[in-house]
């Protein structure tokens, strides 16, 4: 393929100011055929490399210095022989299960003769399988793999086989994690509609096919390659099994905006009298090139953030999406340039053709609205912030956990068995407290009497030793269901109230274990480190906004707007999820969901502001006029914002229709803060903001001026007008 256009020197090159950017983006311009080769080239290496080698994904939920992390540890240490996996099938019958004991047996042998099942326990024999009534019962399938090694079609193979005996009177599910990842639909759908309804808000914007899908070739190949790279990744650092879908939904949404962000400025300067192609990518990447540098950073920085809680279940994936983030920076300042060095004279005649079909001047729109927002800033500026902590206020009750069977969907038959099992045994069967003794035998039974009287605690197991015989384990149900707020008091009052005491009198050591005391030193884990991670984030971003605007109010004013939208955000998900509005099940908000949120919508955040903003602030250097330079900003970035806005918004709640409660909440948490901050933040509030701030915005001490370094984020191509 040939070149259109010559390109006739790098962006930028002689004028001082020529860095990695303008090295990486200026050869790809001057060898564009070979940059797209080399991307295609990569990308074929890298998915080839992966196909071949697989993943090793590895979910790391150990929480050092917690009491069921240190049961976990107990364990480990005098049951060394390991955890093999098993999965439950649960029965139950109106009429009882005695009758229905011949057609259990067959399908018990049945189930037994299936590939990797070691054992099935008689339900009729099994101490405590049976329920009072005799109407519920369940056998535990032992398997001889682990839960890693357990292939999903093997696992909905014991699924199928088990539920060919149910008939009218008798039903038969399947519970257990391995049950509930078997019966979850195929992924690919969430990713699949958020593209094309990206296509179709990209091409409406653009008025070209072609236009329209240099964007979303940038973002798939960046997407694409860094799957690959994760996926090598894992064998090399502990990766969670969740974090190629988180990395897809955020790789997607930056990838196109950040693309966008770019064509969006050479699109504009196509359309000035005079302007080539050559000139014109020389400015947009010069311009919003930097802008999305300077943002890409920010989310970086907002990722690395999560380094600082010291979580090893965040930081796997905190790497992983910031790995994303930087191939889609790569890609937008190395493969956008090139495509729209080769595509260029096809791209000049569609734009120009677009743009001659409209009869208003581009942007006027966005100066009539910046025009009243500015006659009366107080207005909008006091119903925007009332409106955003309206939707924070639901935060402040968020109650964080892990899902469990019981928020799935009703129609899955690990939601079924959850569901028969809780209603046979109790609702904290699904859920029992494991309660650890370091002591002599007397210490185990006074600890399995004291939790015998508690009167939130429904049952109690005998005390089962270790095989060493120096642990001592009672399994407490409690009254309540496991999502429910009053188990996690239930272990906080043991940790604090009961067990202590005991210890006094016993003088021997209990510990508090179990996937709910697992959550809950999860959540509180997350809750006092929380404090220094908002810190880092936004004290780093405050100064590097501080340094590219020479600004005390622009920072400060983009560190509270962002963090309202973000509580925003969050109010909207413990609406849905946690107190079940729009027909979702009610449940704990995911405890690591709110702080992934808040790095990657922090950084987000960081596109528009620094894309608007950067434009009033260019505008502001030519005129010195406050109020023409927030208009004409908004005019020339308001469609851009909102379209990229659009388009994050389609690709983000795309993954509402995934089966993954986690993905759902992501999905619903990024679009509700891309919505709320590219419409009423950087449309109404900002402008109402910069209104009221006039020539102030640009003020910086002098002592800070000096000390702050300067960073360019513009070339002032304003003055050449």
């Amino acid at each position: 393929m040939t070149v259109d256009t010559p390109v006739r020197r790098p962006p930028g090159k002689g004028g001082g100011r020529a860095g990695l950017l303008h090295r990486v983006s200026g050869w790809s311009m001057r060898h564009a055929a070979l940059a797209v080769a080399l991307w295609v080239v990569a990308l074929v290496a890298v998915t080839a490399a992966s196909t071949l080698i697989g993943d090793s994904y590895r979910n790391d939920t150990s929480l050092p210095g917690t009491d069921s992390q240190r049961v976990t540890d107990i364990f480990r240490e005098h049951q060394p022989q390991g955890d093999t996996a098993s999965v439950q099938i649960v029965l139950h019958a109106d009429g009882g299960l005695q009758p229905e004991k011949q057609r259990v047996a067959s399908m018990l042998a049945a189930v037994g003769d299936l590939p990797h099942v070691a054992s099935v326990a008689d339900p009729f024999t099994a101490p405590g399988s049976l329920s009072e009534d005799g109407r519920t019962a369940y056998a535990t399938v032992g398997l001889d793999t682990t839960v890693e090694d357990m292939t999903v079609e093997d696992v909905r193979t014991i699924i199928d086989r088990a539920q060919e005996f149910a008939r009218p009177g008798l039903q038969v599910e399947v519970g257990g994690d391995l049950a509930r990842t078997a019966a979850e639909s195929e992924g690919g759908a969430a990713e699949g509609a958020g593209i094309l309804a990206a296509l179709v808000i990209l091409v409406f914007l653009f008025g070209s096919l072609l236009a329209a899908t240099l964007p979303l070739l940038t973002a798939v190949f960046a997407v694409g390659g860094t799957l690959g790279l994760l996926v090598l990744a894992s064998h090399l650092f502990t990766v969670p099994d969740y974090t190629a879908p988180v990395m897809m939904l955020v790789g997607l949404g930056v990838g196109i905006d950040y693309a966008l962000l770019i064509f969006s400025r050479y699109r504009h300067e196509l359309l000035k009298d005079g302007t080539d192609r050559a000139t014109a990518s020389m400015v947009a990447l010069d311009t919003a090139g930097r802008s999305v540098m300077f943002a890409g950073c920010t989310v970086v920085i907002a990722l690395l953030g999560l380094l600082a809680l010291g979580l090893g279940a965040l930081q796997g994936v905190a790497l992983g999406v910031t790995l994303t983030v930087l191939m889609t920076m790569l890609a937008a300042v190395s493969l956008l340039p090139a495509l729209l060095t080769l595509f260029g004279k096809r791209i000049e005649k569609s734009v120009r053709k677009h743009a001659a079909k409209k009869r208003r001047t581009p942007g006027d729109g966005w100066r009539k609205l910046a025009a009243v927002v500015q006659r009366g800033p107080w207005v909008p500026l006091v119903l925007g912030t009332i409106a955003l902590i309206a939707l924070s206020l639901p935060a402040l009750d968020m109650r964080l956990g892990f899902a469990d069977a019981g928020t799935d969907d009703p129609a899955k038959t690990s939601r079924k068995a959850y569901d028969l099992l809780a209603q046979g045994f109790g609702p904290g069967f699904n859920g029992p407290l494991v309660v650890v003794s370091e002591g002599n035998a007397a210490a185990a039974q006074q600890l399995g009497q004291t939790l015998q009287a508690d009167p939130n605690i429904a049952a109690v197991t005998p005390p089962q030793l270790t095989p060493d015989g120096k642990i001592a384990t009672v399994l407490a149900f409690p009254k309540s269901a496991p999502q429910d707020a009053a188990t996690s008091e239930l272990v906080e009052r043991l940790r604090d109230d009961t067990l202590p005491a005991l210890e006094a009198r016993t003088e021997a050591n209990y510990l508090v274990g179990g996937a709910t005391a697992a959550a809950d030193d999860f959540a509180s884990a997350v809750s006092n480190r929380l404090p220094i991670f908002v810190l880092v984030v936004v004290g780093l971003s405050a100064l590097l906004l501080m340094a590219v605007f020479r600004s005390i109010l622009i920072p400060l004013k983009a560190a509270v707007l962002n963090l309202l939208s973000i509580g925003a955000s969050l109010g909207v998900i413990t609406l849905v999820f946690q107190q079940g509005w729009f027909g979702a099940q009610p449940g704990p908000i995911e405890a690591f969901v709110p702080v992934m949120i808040f790095a990657i919508v922090f950084g987000l955040s960081m596109d528009y502001e620094v894309f608007l903003v950067s434009r009033i602030h260019e505008e502001w250097r030519r005129t010195k006029d406050a109020k023409e330079a927030v208009r004409e900003g908004l005019a020339n970035t308001g469609s851009v914002i909102t379209a990229a806005a659009a388009i994050m918004i389609v690709v983000f709640g795309a993954f509402l229709l995934s089966p993954d409660r986690m993905l759902k909440q992501f999905g619903l948490g990024l679009a509700t803060a891309v919505l709320l901050d590219a419409v009423l933040i950087r449309c109404i509030i900002v402008p109402a903001v910069m209104r009221l701030f006039g020539d102030r915005a640009w003020w910086l001490p002098r002592g800070l001026d000096r000390a702050v370094p300067k960073i360019a984020l513009e070339k002032d191509y304003s003055e050449q007008r």
